[in-house]
């Protein structure tokens, strides 16, 4: 290593080490504030957002035009774009974290013991909470939102292609928290786009109780890989919708149809149909129709092929395709043990679903199917924090620990132990 090379990795070493000793030190302020400050803090963010529009706009027109420049992709520049609507998306989304219950100091369980002590649970923050994640710059807002909620401090590293936006998004939660009396500390965006800060952050143990990386799989594959610190995160969104032969016509047409085609770009698409052989010739001529009206090209078994002439010859490499495009993968089973064995060989734990009217059935799929969401007659699609409620969501875990599914303010939180006595003394 030469000499300049050595003296950037040692000045972005120093750098992110003070970043971490910052954010640990936020923490420790933000984790004691009361629910009325950290409301007040973000209801202050989103003001400061809505009043900066046209500066946030400016800033991502610089990202724009280098991206154009640069040739990024056309699905990129969409998710880089920042438009006046997605400013004021941005700020609702601060105001609905902030009309959250905040779940921090709640004590729960609390049982006697023969002792005469009493044993709960307190429901407390992380800490500090890494981020990395690419192209979207409204990112920025819903992660600081989430983890200020939740009594943790943030360190945010978004991609270089959206460098200025996220800068001007970061000034903003600053002045906003300023305002508030919280430090400014309690979320920082990196400012430097060399990669070794990415190297720095997964190994800062001493400062990072959290990562969570949000992008393409290669990034996901790469913190997983090199972190030092628990990783909240999901490879795959290999999701698949099972018709089972006691389904509803009318509602596995519906539901299949929209797992499929809502949106094609995101984890929770179904990727991969599964019909039980008895109902096949009913239901899937009928969803080719559909799907083929819609452009989704089909790649199927033999069984499917023979009901379904249009579809080109599936390969085993289709079976565990997250293709978040146009393109569906099907197959004919036996019944629904069949389909829950290609589940378990070819699936990602995100999500998958059965369409039936078998009480005891659902019942079996959702016992036995081991993903992070499971459904009973509805569409994947639904797999999102703010459809289950959460208001928002930072990502989604397929892990098993600590956070699972969508993974909102309360799976930005941990659980200690509380003993409450009055003093009793062990025997």
């Amino acid at each position: 290593m030469n000499n300049s090379n050595h003296e950037t990795t040692l000045a972005i070493s120093q750098y992110m080490t003070g970043v971490g000793q910052r954010a640990r030190a936020a923490s420790r302020i933000v984790g004691r504030a009361d629910t009325r400050a950290k409301d007040a803090a973000l209801r202050a963010i989103a003001a400061v957002l809505e009043a900066a529009e046209e500066a946030l706009i400016a800033a991502n027109r610089l990202d724009m035009d280098a991206g154009r420049a640069s040739g990024l992709e056309p699905a990129l520049l969409d998710r880089l774009e920042l438009t006046p609507k997605g400013v004021k998306a941005m700020a609702q989304g601060l105001r609905e974290v902030a009309a959250q219950t905040d779940p921090i100091g709640e004590i729960t369980d609390l049982k006697y013991r023969p002792s005469g002590i009493q044993v709960g649970r307190m429901r407390v923050p992380l800490g500090v909470i890494g981020i990395i994640y690419e192209s979207r710059p409204n990112v920025t807002a819903d992660a600081a939102a989430l983890c200020l909620k939740a009594g943790n401090a943030a360190i945010l590293r978004g991609g270089s292609e959206a460098l200025h936006s996220n800068q001007a998004i970061a000034a903003c939660i600053q002045q906003g928290l300023a305002t508030a009396g919280l430090p400014a500390d309690a979320v920082q965006v990196i400012e430097t786009t060399d990669r070794a800060a990415v190297g720095e952050l997964v190994r800062m143990a001493g400062y990072i109780d959290v990562l969570v990386p949000r992008g393409g799989k290669g990034l996901i594959e790469r913190i997983s890989r090199e972190a030092r610190v628990p990783v909240i995160k999901h490879l795959d969104g290999v999701c698949h919708v099972y018709i089972d032969d006691r389904a509803d016509l009318d509602k596995a047409i519906a539901v299949a149809y929209n797992a499929k085609t809502q949106r094609y770009g995101t984890c929770n698409t179904m990727e991969t149909l599964l019909v039980a052989e008895g109902i096949a010739d009913r239901v899937l001529p009928a969803l080719g129709r559909l799907y083929q009206k819609a452009g989704v090209e089909l790649r199927g078994c033999p069984k499917t092929r023979d009901l379904l002439p249009q579809a080109k010859v599936a390969t085993e490499e289709d079976w565990c395709a997250e293709y978040l495009a146009p393109i569906l993968a099907v197959r004919v089973v036996r019944d629904m043990d069949e389909a829950m064995q290609h589940i378990t060989a070819y699936g990602s734990a995100h999500t998958d679903a059965i369409i039936t009217e078998d009480y005891s059935r659902a019942r079996r799929f959702l016992r036995e199917v081991d993903s992070s969401s499971v459904m009973v007659n509805a569409s994947t699609r639904f797999a999102d924090g703010g459809e289950y409620g959460l208001g928002a969501e930072i990502g989604i875990s397929t892990d098993k620990l600590h956070a699972r599914g969508p993974v909102g303010v309360e799976g930005l939180t941990t659980l200690k132990f509380v003993v409450l006595g009055d003093g009793q003394i062990r025997q």
